[in-house]
């Protein structure tokens, strides 16, 4: 399983010890979730501290854009030192534009899917992603439970992908601990974003390589 922390639900006030904490531990990615308070009810950070944190990080930043537009500022995520940018398909009016661009400039393109939207959306351009994402909250605030049919949906999604011949990871990002990791894993997720169960944890290594074995 590829752990995908993130770092929402670190402690800003000591960033720089996170990061390092990551670097050491298990996780092969680390999660940096952009929020506007326009697409969804919150604000996080922006590229100052992506910036910071990739000047830090040994480990491949996942740049996952909760806002409106995100295709007004591909080249400010790839200059931040982004692998993978992630944008919704709900804010993209052109999606496969906006995933050509990303890839254009460099990265990985991946789309996240909201709890409501069906992955059949993504029929006609699955082929062209590196990783599909899915909510398994509502986005916009971390520490959220899981929404149990997204184990359903990550089904769906397998499949899809499977009949397709498309190489894209599949992603799962809300109420994710090792007992929703398990349930997403045997489901055929590739990679969990877990914040506030990292996070929060007694021994945050340790917690991050139990989910990495999933």
């Amino acid at each position: 399983m590829i752990v995908s922390p993130s770092i929402l639900s670190a402690d800003f006030g000591r960033l720089d010890q996170d990061i390092e904490m990551l670097n050491r531990s298990d996780a092969q990615l680390i999660h940096c979730d952009v929020m506007d308070g326009v697409f969804v009810p919150n604000i996080s950070f922006g590229f100052p501290v992506i910036e910071a944190v990739a000047r830090k990080a040994t480990k491949e930043l996942d740049v996952h854009l909760m806002i409106v537009n995100p295709q007004n500022y591909i080249s400010q995520v790839r200059d931040c030192g982004a692998a993978i940018m992630n944008v919704h398909q709900e804010a993209c009016v052109h999606l496969h534009r906006t995933v050509q661009a990303i890839k254009d400039a460099g990265m990985k393109a991946a789309v996240t899917l909201n709890p409501a939207t069906p992955v059949e959306t993504l029929t006609d351009i699955i082929t062209d992603l590196d990783m599909v994402l899915l909510m398994s909250v509502n986005p916009g605030f971390g520490g959220q439970k899981f929404i149990a049919n997204t184990v359903a949906k990550t089904r769906r999604l397998r499949n899809l992908i499977d009949r397709s011949g498309s190489k894209a990871l599949i992603q799962i990002d809300g109420g994710i601990n090792l007992e929703t990791g398990r349930l997403v894993a045997e489901a055929g997720a590739d990679s969990v974003v877990a914040g506030s169960a990292v996070f929060k944890a007694e021994n945050p290594e340790l917690y991050i390589s139990e989910l990495a074995k999933l």
